[in-house]
């Protein structure tokens, strides 16, 4: 059983989706399919009720289940983090402590969206979850969602609070990344949340890779982040060159629609929904979609 004292990351960790009937209600049934088929290919996380897993749009109660539903189905078999992050503190603290009672190994918490924080309000708001959580915390920076851009100043000062553990770095900038790495302490852990780079930046020193792509090609995604922890460049380079049709593709709208499509069209989800605003792919995405799938032997 995974306990859940701070536990280093490692690895491909699947930002997992929320399937969904087509008339939006969550599919309880292909989400524990899911869980077991990740655990299958090899998959060394997973993070639930993220934004792939239409965080916006499912209600708090909805999260929580969702949270919960995962520990108790995963019964230990991978480690389960879980998506705590609100643009109210307040709401953030008591989805972070709901993730802790219910078992989860960690809580992903995304810099506050749409009220833009100065870099002081997103320290002080990081540091009010932590001082009301006992839930080690990956904080998680995402400027293309979220406008607020967290500095690597902040980051330090938020790496100095004992169950902050790590971060989630999504901004895809590896100049930023050699900065962080050549200052954080040695044990805050940095994981990418940016496909395209992520094994660049496991080589400069991070964990894992918080994945989109890992949805829909985990065994593949986890051989990427297991050669780049070892070093293996050849392996780096032949795995890197063969998802990024992938990694290009599932962003060719926005982020959960492509993957959610992506995963009913080779058989992971019993029926394609999501909840408005999000809806279907158009045409064009879809044949994108589609060759990408086909170009990594999918379908």
């Amino acid at each position: 059983m995974v306990g859940q004292a701070n536990i280093n990351f490692k690895g491909s960790i699947p930002a997992l989706i929320t399937p969904m009937f087509a008339n939006g209600e969550v599919d309880y049934d292909s989400f524990q399919a899911l869980i077991d088929w990740h655990i299958q290919e090899g998959s060394d996380a997973l993070v639930i009720a993220g934004t792939s897993g239409e965080s916006p749009t499912v209600s708090v109660e909805e999260h929580i289940h969702l949270i919960k539903e995962a520990v108790e189905y995963a019964a230990g078999r991978i480690p389960i983090i879980a998506g705590v992050g609100a643009n109210s503190t307040k709401e953030a603290i008591h989805l972070q402590n709901n993730a802790y009672d219910a078992g989860a190994q960690a809580g992903l918490s995304v810099c506050p969206y749409y009220n833009k924080p100065t870099q002081e309000g997103m320290y002080q708001h990081f540091k009010t979850i932590a001082e009301h959580s006992p839930l080690p915390t990956l904080l998680y920076n995402v400027p293309g969602r979220t406008v607020a851009n967290m500095s690597n100043d902040t980051i330090l000062r938020l790496a100095e609070i004992p169950n902050i553990i790590g971060i989630k770095e999504a901004s895809g900038d590896i100049a930023r990344l050699g900065d962080l790495f050549s200052r954080k302490p040695q044990d805050f852990q940095v994981i990418s949340g940016d496909d395209p780079t992520a094994a660049a930046l496991i080589l400069l020193g991070g964990q894992a890779n918080i994945s989109v792509t890992a949805n829909v090609a985990p065994k593949l995604m986890h051989q990427l982040c297991m050669a780049a922890s070892q070093g293996d460049i050849a392996t780096v380079q032949r795995l890197n060159n063969k998802l990024s049709p992938l990694n290009s593709a599932l962003f060719c709208e926005a982020n959960p629609i492509p993957v959610k499509f992506a995963l009913y069209k080779i058989g992971k989800t019993a029926e394609l929904g999501y909840r408005l605003p999000l809806c279907q792919p158009s045409e064009q995405s879809q044949q994108t979609i589609i060759k990408a799938l086909e170009a990594v032997e999918l379908l």
